[in-house]
């Protein structure tokens, strides 16, 4: 279970996260909703402290990771988390079977010896095959999406952090993402934080969707409660964008209240 306590996080003068508590039970799929830059990416980030929060808890299976932890403490908080960039983040000098054995090597003990039938079995799961000794540069976007699902799953995290999964794709592949995340959830009963302001990716994935305004979650509550609420904010979002593909335009603005 993660419990977030009175979160905050600036730059300068600009307050990204302001004082935001919540609970994220295990099992569950959560989404964060927002257009670009509202701090969607910043609060993931803080779960895991690749951004350092300015203030508040983040407790992770009843431990606060924001106080006190040595770097191999928060090294251990960090390996039950897997995290998929919004680029996907592989690496383009290694192919793809390197890409998935990356953290293999470097956040497991498993024996190099099960890297490839790992590698394989995850790949398999996200839906490819064969494609272990392609480049990189050989892969659409969708795959490399896959792949660096594929990676993130291998070493087996108990949580997995989203980032705008379906950002640059078609519609047809944005279903193929969404579905993949819903498949994930169901086989290895994950925690999984999406990131998102694609309203269709969420209303298909999530057992509770937050919308981030001003810093805070303006409405936290189920897809169904998304869809009637009289929140302002959120009958803007949904009613006042011009959707452009799957995905609602990232220059958005909120009304003012």
């Amino acid at each position: 279970m993660i419990e977030v306590r009175n979160l905050v996080k600036k730059y300068k003068d600009n307050i990204v996260l302001n004082d935001i508590s919540i609970d994220i039970s295990d099992g569950e799929m959560f989404s964060v909703m927002g257009p670009s830059g509202c701090g969607k990416s910043t609060f993931i980030k803080c779960l895991v402290r690749l951004v350092e929060p300015d203030g508040g808890k983040i407790i992770v299976d009843g431990k606060n990771i924001l106080d006190g932890l040595n770097e191999f403490e928060l090294a251990k908080s960090r390996r039950k988390f897997g995290y998929l960039f919004q680029g996907g983040a592989l690496f383009d000098s290694l192919n793809v079977m390197e890409n998935i054995c990356f953290g293999l090597k470097y956040l497991t003990d498993i024996d190099p010896s099960k890297y490839e039938r790992i590698a394989k079995e995850k790949l398999s799961l996200v839906g490819l095959h064969n494609v272990e000794e392609l480049e990189i540069s050989e892969l659409s976007g969708g795959m490399k999406k896959r792949v660096s699902l594929a990676r993130v799953i291998a070493t087996e995290p108990k949580y997995i952090l989203y980032d705008e999964p379906t950002t640059g794709l078609d519609p047809v592949i944005s279903e193929t993402i969404s579905g993949l995340i819903l498949d994930m959830q169901k086989k290895l009963d994950i925690t999984s934080i999406v990131v998102t302001h694609d309203l269709k990716l969420a209303f298909s994935v999530s057992d509770r969707i937050a919308m981030l305004h001003s810093g805070k979650f303006d409405f936290v509550g189920t897809p169904d409660d998304f869809k009637k609420s009289d929140n302002s904010i959120v009958k803007s979002f949904i009613n006042d964008s011009v959707l452009d593909g799957n995905n609602y335009k990232k220059d958005y603005k909120y009304p003012k209240n």
